[in-house]
């Protein structure tokens, strides 16, 4: 059996067993939830439908507020006339 001691990061001294003993059930546990996702498959496959959702909502939102402003008198009236100069133009 070989004795293994772990170096803490930058001071070279060795860990507490306390602390090698948490970063390995860390570890245990972290690769346990790869795991379970891995066998789930893609954990999350539902979000790309609701950031579909909210900017087809958002778009549709733009929209109308684009066709209430283009519909409006003054812009109306504003297009009409620069059309109707356009045209007299030659």
């Amino acid at each position: 059996m070989t004795a293994t001691i772990a170096i803490r990061t930058g001071t070279g001294r060795p860990l507490r067993p306390s602390a090698v003993a948490r970063r390995r059930k860390s570890r245990r546990r972290a690769g346990r939830v790869r795991r379970l996702a891995r066998l789930r498959g893609r954990s999350d496959a539902g979000m790309t439908t609701a950031e579909y959702a909210v900017g087809t909502l958002g778009a549709c939102a733009l929209a109308a507020t684009l066709y209430k402003v283009v519909t409006s008198e003054a812009i109306t009236g504003a297009l009409t006339d620069m059309l109707v100069r356009a045209l007299h133009a030659t």
